[in-house]
C-alpha cells in the first residue's frame, strides 16, 4: 500500500502545470492591457532586460511629421520648388506631409485624405498638379531620388545630397544647423545637379516619452536612442526626453549591429520600433517590441505587439514579465513543497511513531489538491493591474 500511495502522490502534475499555465494566463492579461505576447520565451527574456533601444520616428515620436519651413536657395519660385519636392515625394513615408504642405500652398486648403496609395491619388482630381515621375528610387536611410522632366531630383540628407557631388552653399548649411538645433529634420533637395532648398519637418514627440524613459530607469533598464536622423536632431530630442546615449545617422542594418554591442557582455537588449528599417533591429534583439501602428513586417519580427501605440506598455510589458516569472516561482515552491512534505508521509515515514498512513485514495485527493494550488496560484495573475507612473517613479501626489 505504502508504494502506491508514493506512486500516486509523486505525480509531477504540479511541477508541469507551474510555468504553462502561468504563462498561458500572463499572456491574455497581457492582451486585455493592450499587449500582445508571442508565447513563453517573450516573456522570460522580458524580465531580465538591461538595455531597451528606441527608434525615434514613429516610435519616441507621433509619427504624424509636419512640414514648418521651407528655403528656397535659387532663383526658383517657391510654389516650383514644392510641387518638384512633392511630385518626387510622392512615393515615400514622408509623403503625406509634403503633400499636404505642397497642396495646401498651391489651394489654400488640405488634401483631403484617402485610404488609396499614393499611386492611385495621382489618378484623382486633386493630384493633377504634381509632376510626371520616372525612374524613382528610395535609398533607405538617405533619401529619394527621380527623374522629372529627364533631370534628377535629389530629395533626402546630407549624405545623399554630397554622394551626389551637389555643393552646399554656405547659407544653406547655417539655415539647416539652426533647424536641426531646434530638433527639426532638413530634408535637402537637389535639381539638375544643383542645390535649390530645403524643407524643415517636425514630428512631435509622444506626450508619454519623458516619463516613460524616467520609469525604465527607475526599473534599472538603461534607454537608447538609434535613429537615422541626423546628430543635432537626435541629440536634441534625446535631451527633451532624458535619454543620454543617442546613436545617430545609422542606417537600418547598423541598428542590429548596435544592438548586437550590447549584446556582446552578456545583456539583455530590447528594441522598440515601428518601420521597415526597424525589422532587421526588431529580429536580432532579444526582445523586440513593435508599436501597434507599425508595419506588417515589424510586427512580424517583434516578440511583443503594442497594440495601443503608447510607450507605457513598454513599461506594462516588462513589468507583466517580472511579475509572471515571479508567480511561477512560486508554483515552483508550493509544488517542490509539497512533494517534500508528502512523499515521505506516503512512502510510511511516520507509520513506526504514530501509525500514521496515508490510503491510496487519500494520495490521489493531495496530488489533485496540489495540481488545483498550483492553477489557483496562477490564476492570481488575472488580478494583476498595469503600474501607475506615479508609483513607477516612486511620486507621492498630494
Amino acid at each position: 500500500m505504502f508504494s502506491i500511495s508514493v506512486v500516486v502522490i509523486a505525480c509531477p502534475c504540479a511541477l508541469g502545470l507551474a510555468t504553462p499555465t502561468a504563462v498561458m494566463v500572463a499572456t491574455g492579461v497581457g492582451a486585455n492591457h493592450g499587449v500582445l505576447v508571442k508565447g513563453g520565451d517573450a516573456l522570460e527574456r522580458a524580465q531580465n532586460v538591461n538595455y531597451i533601444i528606441f527608434d525615434k520616428t514613429g516610435t519616441l515620436t507621433q509619427g504624424k511629421a509636419t512640414v514648418t519651413t521651407t528655403k528656397v536657395f535659387s532663383g526658383m519660385d517657391v510654389g516650383d520648388f514644392l510641387t518638384l519636392v512633392a511630385s518626387a515625394e510622392g512615393e515615400h513615408p514622408l509623403a503625406k506631409a509634403i503633400l499636404d504642405y505642397a497642396f495646401h500652398f498651391h489651394f489654400f486648403g488640405k488634401l483631403p485624405s484617402s485610404k488609396d496609395d499614393v499611386k492611385k491619388r495621382k489618378e484623382d482630381a486633386f493630384s493633377q498638379w504634381l509632376l510626371e515621375v520616372a525612374d524613382f528610387s528610395a535609398l533607405p536611410g538617405k533619401g529619394v531620388q527621380c527623374l522629372i522632366n529627364g533631370k534628377m531630383i535629389l530629395v533626402g540628407n546630407r549624405a545623399l545630397i554630397s554622394e551626389n557631388g551637389v555643393n552646399i552653399p554656405e547659407e544653406a548649411e547655417s539655415f539647416l544647423v539652426d533647424m536641426e538645433l531646434s530638433a527639426k529634420t532638413g530634408i535637402l533637395v537637389a535639381y539638375d545637379g544643383d542645390f535649390i532648398g530645403l524643407m524643415g519637418v517636425t514630428d512631435p514627440l509622444k506626450r508619454e516619452a519623458a516619463v516613460v524613459i524616467q520609469g525604465l530607469k527607475k526599473m534599472g533598464i538603461y534607454p537608447v536612442m538609434v535613429t537615422g536622423d541626423n546628430w543635432r536632431t537626435a541629440l536634441a530630442v534625446a535631451k527633451e526626453i532624458g535619454i543620454e546615449d543617442v546613436r545617430a545617422e545609422v542606417m537600418p542594418a547598423g541598428k542590429a549591429d548596435v544592438i548586437r554591442s550590447f549584446q556582446k557582455d552578456g545583456s539583455v537588449v530590447a528594441m522598440v520600433g515601428d518601420g521597415i528599417n526597424d525589422s532587421p533591429a526588431l529580429a536580432a534583439a532579444d526582445v523586440g517590441m513593435a508599436i501597434g501602428a507599425g508595419t506588417d513586417i515589424a510586427i512580424e519580427a517583434a516578440d511583443y505587439v503594442l497594440v495601443r501605440n503608447n510607450l507605457e506598455d513598454v513599461i506594462t510589458a516588462i513589468d507583466l514579465s517580472r511579475k509572471t516569472f515571479s508567480r511561477i516561482r512560486w508554483n515552483y515552491f508550493f509544488a517542490m513543497a509539497y512533494n517534500i512534505v508528502a512523499i515521505p508521509v506516503a512512502a510510511g515515514a511516520l507509520f513506526p511513531f504514530t501509525g500514521l498512513q496515508m490510503p491510496p485514495w487519500l494520495a490521489g485527493a493531495c496530488m489533485a489538491f496540489s495540481s488545483v494550488s498550483v492553477v489557483c496560484s496562477s490564476l492570481l495573475l488575472r488580478r494583476y493591474r498595469k503600474p501607475r507612473l506615479t508609483t513607477v517613479l516612486q511620486i507621492t501626489v498630494e
